[in-house]
Formats: structure tokens, C-alpha cells, sequence
């Protein structure tokens, strides 16, 4: 597996020789990852034909406070290495009557984790900079496309000068080509992640744009190539993103920069509402 030996090395936080024992199951970990990351102690003891105390040793080896602690650490660094076969063979291993549930109940803990994790003082360094900026980009690709244009639609009625990337016939850098000092670029990415996403951070930062982040964690990439990074949790149950976090996080971004730009916001929706009844945009309420 590439990359294996990295997270060994990052879960190891403690720099100590392992045991054999303790070498079996870290040579399971480095060939099984997508596996061994959803295994309790006692599985993975049985699968490497160790005792279970031995796994949880191992977990207190590397530095961690039991095998629970050790098991967190782990899905955060490989989550976003696994493949769509990887994630669908996960979801295989539920039953369909458990299915629906286990998706809503870990939809449910991603935005419980989320709120648990958040910045507060960041999120409203985020409102401000977006409540200033001159023009405001919009980058998603893949599966994170639909949040962005979600965000752009409702910042067209906030800001006069919101472009969505990406999600036209124009190249990426063909719509960030002028982007400069007083605009801000907004990338969402997470797991698997865009190459493109980071290229375009990287570029906008060089013409001296601020750049703001939204993805999964403190591993992604993109608190690499960000100004200023939030995060909302994304783990699955299936082969699809859980996207239920990062939209949640992007509808308090947009009731925070409602509130902090709150007579743009009613100058434009007076207007909008205006031509939404001229050209029956929406059905009568009648």
C-alpha cells in the first residue's frame, strides 16, 4: 500500500521499537488499512492471532491513551485514502435494515463533531473577510460542486460580485485568471481530493488573494494551501461523502454573513422579489 510506512509513522507518535508482537499488528495496518480502521481490539487480535490485550498494548505503545484513541487517530489519517471500492466494501458489511439508519446516525455525528470542533473566533475572521472582499470565487469540483454553487446561489443575493469556478465551459484558471489582493477564493474539497482545488489555492495565494478553505480536518491538504481553513467532518457509511456536515457549516456561514450585511441583504431581496413576481418565477401562492 502506498504511503503505508507515513501513517505508521504518524501513528506511532511514541518513536519506540515495537515488540513482534506489536510488529504483526502494525504490518496488518500497513497492508489492511481500510480494514483495520473499522476493527475493534478484539477483532484485529483474532485476525492477526494476537491476544486482545496485546492490540491494546500496542495502541498504548504508540503513544495513546487505549485502543479507542489510537483507532481515532486512524481513521483521521486514512480516511481520505480510501477508493470507492474500499468504501463500498464498508457499507457492505451492513445489513439493509440498518443501513438507513446507521447513514442518518453517522450524518448526525458528523455535525455533533463539527460543532464540537469549531473556531469560533476563525468562523467570524471568515465572515469578515468574505463581507469585504471586492469579488468573491467559488471553487468546488466533484463532489463538492453542489455545495459550491448551494453557497454561490444564496451569496448572489448578498454581494455583487460572486463567481462560481468551474462549472462552466471556461478552464479554472481561465476564471481566476485577474483574481488579486482585495478578492477572496472560497475551495471546498474533501475526500478524495481535488488535485485542481490545490492548484487553484496555490495559484490565488501567488496573486495575493486570500484564500479560505473548507474541508474535512487538520490532515487535508488544504490547510496547507489556505489562508484561513475551516472544517466539518465528512466520515461515511457508504461509498458516497457525507455532506451533511459541511453543508450545515456552509447554511451558518450564510445566516452569519446575512446578519453581518443585513441592509445589502434587504436591498437585493426587495429587488429580486420584484422581478421573481414580474416573471412568475415561483408558483402562486394562491
Amino acid at each position: 500500500m502506498q504511503g503505508a510506512q507515513s501513517i505508521l509513522l504518524q501513528l506511532n507518535r511514541s518513536g519506540k521499537r515495537l515488540s513482534k508482537g506489536h510488529r504483526k499488528i502494525a504490518a496488518f495496518i500497513e497492508d489492511h488499512y481500510d480494514k483495520a480502521v473499522f476493527m475493534t481490539a478484539a477483532r484485529m487480535g483474532n485476525v492477526v492471532e494476537v491476544s486482545e490485550s496485546t492490540v491494546v498494548r500496542f495502541a498504548l505503545a504508540c503513544g495513546y491513551e487505549g485502543y479507542p484513541q489510537m483507532q481515532r487517530a486512524l481513521k483521521e489519517i486514512v480516511r481520505h485514502r480510501l477508493t470507492p471500492s474500499q468504501r463500498i466494501a464498508i457499507s457492505d458489511t451492513l445489513s439493509q435494515d440498518d443501513l438507513p439508519s446507521e447513514v442518518l446516525r453517522s450524518d448526525m455525528h458528523n455535525i455533533k463533531a463539527t460543532i464540537d470542533q469549531l473556531d469560533t473566533a476563525l468562523f467570524l475572521q471568515v465572515v469578515e473577510e468574505i463581507s469585504s472582499a471586492r469579488t468573491i470565487y467559488l471553487l468546488g469540483l466533484r463532489s463538492a460542486a453542489p455545495l459550491a454553487q448551494y453557497f454561490s446561489y444564496y451569496l448572489h443575493s448578498l454581494f455583487d460580485d460572486v463567481r462560481l469556478v468551474g462549472q462552466s465551459i471556461n478552464d479554472t484558471f481561465e476564471t481566476i485568471a485577474r483574481i488579486g489582493k482585495e478578492d477572496v477564493l472560497i475551495a471546498l474539497s474533501f475526500p478524495r481530493y481535488s488535485n485542481r482545488t490545490l492548484e487553484s489555492m496555490r495559484f490565488a495565494r501567488s496573486r495575493g488573494a486570500l484564500v479560505v478553505g473548507m474541508t474535512d480536518g487538520p490532515l487535508s491538504p488544504l490547510h496547507d494551501v489556505s489562508d484561513l481553513c475551516l472544517d466539518a467532518r465528512t466520515d461515511m457509511v457508504s461509498f458516497a461523502d457525507s455532506l451533511a456536515a459541511p453543508l450545515s457549516l456552509i447554511n451558518a456561514l450564510i445566516a452569519a454573513l446575512g446578519q453581518r450585511n443585513s441592509e445589502n441583504l434587504h436591498h437585493n431581496l426587495v429587488q429580486l422579489e420584484e422581478v421573481w413576481d414580474a416573471y412568475r418565477v415561483y408558483a402562486s401562492r394562491e
